[in-house]
């Protein structure tokens, strides 16, 4: 069909081109149509071609036009009269200069400028369908790149798809900065594991995951990884910003409070109702890249992780939901000047962190608190 409508397109422009309008007062020869130039609307045509994005069109319709414009130089060549009273008049006006009147000869077609004018119009399209072969091979490198990167965004945080999609070469320096670590866990996950069929048990980790990912990655932060019925967050990596301990307890925060939504809408289609608890410390990290040449994960160790995961698991001795050090606290409160983030928050003295020599103050949060 649109090779139809190209046709008729083209068909009717060299009519309306080389046919002498009915209508018209006075009678010209059918030479004298090629002296307006006409040919030139052709690369009108020829432009909006081009924005169908494919090059086979923009040469197909060269290769048409050049055709139907040929046929139709035939034609009316064919229906010149054989009775061609100014071709007399102006060879005899000018006997000694044959050129001059061949170009002033209104019945000559001047079959060397026809064919020059196909000659530019087809090595202008072709030069047209290059760029848009060559622009239309772009898109398609820039979608497929697009949706690598959504695929990579599946699977990483999009902070680290961002920070590579800025860099040639991957996160290769090592370095040590200080970030906020988060560690989430559901707190008896095991035993209700053990009552559930694989189904349900993927079905309801899939939730709770996505759930706790989308308030990660609304408070601008990254989703480390996951640890089957947990996962750990990280709060100033790759990039450090100037809220991370912050953004870290705040997110804690509205996490604990779509669970506590999560488990009325559980409660409400007759599920039990599932418990998480969460962990946060401050404090400085190595962050680089782990693995070979042709599989690299974008890795944060070091003690500050080590401690995060401890008082996760410390939440369910101390009773609370949430915990957090120190240094978490004090962190926070410094970047927003606000004390009302540790509002609510009791302070154990002296708690035994595995793994950690000395005792540790640790501030709680209790489940039944209300976060909103």
């Amino acid at each position: 069909m649109e090779v139809v409508l190209l046709l008729c397109d083209l068909a009717l422009m060299t009519i309306v081109v080389v046919v002498p309008n009915p209508l018209a007062p006075t009678d010209w020869p059918l030479g004298i149509q090629y002296r307006f130039h006409s040919h030139q609307y052709f690369y009108i045509f020829l432009a909006f071609g081009t924005l169908a994005y494919s090059w086979r069109t923009v040469r197909g319709y060269a290769s048409m036009a050049a055709l139907i414009w040929g046929f139709g130089v035939l034609i009316v060549w064919l229906l010149q009269p054989d009775a061609k009273p100014y071709t007399g008049i102006v060879y005899g006006a000018l006997p000694d200069n044959l050129r001059m009147a061949e170009v002033l000869d209104p019945h000559n077609i001047r079959f060397d400028i026809r064919i020059q004018e196909v000659v530019i119009f087809f090595l202008v399209a072709m030069t047209l369908s290059l760029t848009v072969r060559r622009f239309s091979d772009l898109l398609l490198d820039h979608a497929v790149l697009e949706r690598e990167r959504t695929n990579l965004a599946r699977y990483f945080s999009p902070n680290v798809v961002e920070e590579l999609s800025k860099n040639d070469e991957p996160l290769k320096q090592i370095r040590t900065q200080n970030i906020a670590v988060l560690f989430v866990d559901i707190v008896g996950f095991t035993a209700f594991a053990a009552h559930k069929s694989p189904e349900d048990v993927i079905f309801t980790l899939r939730e709770f995951h996505k759930r706790m990912e989308a308030e990660v990655f609304r408070h601008h932060d990254t989703l480390d990884k996951y640890l089957g019925d947990g996962l750990m967050a990280t709060f100033g990596a790759p990039v450090s910003g100037d809220q991370d301990a912050a953004n870290a307890l705040t997110c804690a925060k509205a996490m604990a409070g779509v669970m506590a939504d999560w488990n009325t809408m559980r409660l409400a289609a007759g599920e039990p109702p599932i418990m998480a608890s969460f962990g946060l410390h401050y404090g400085p990290a190595v962050l680089g890249d782990l693995g070979g040449e042709n599989r690299l994960e974008f890795a944060v160790i070091g003690n500050t992780v080590n401690v995060a995961s401890r008082i996760e698991a410390l939440t369910r001795t101390l009773g609370v939901q949430i915990a957090m050090t120190t240094e978490m606290v004090e962190e926070a409160t410094a970047e927003t000047g606000d004390n009302a983030l540790a509002s609510g928050f009791t302070l154990f003295e002296g708690c035994e962190i595995k793994g950690v020599e000395e005792k540790l103050p640790v501030w709680g949060l209790p489940a039944q608190t209300n976060l909103q």
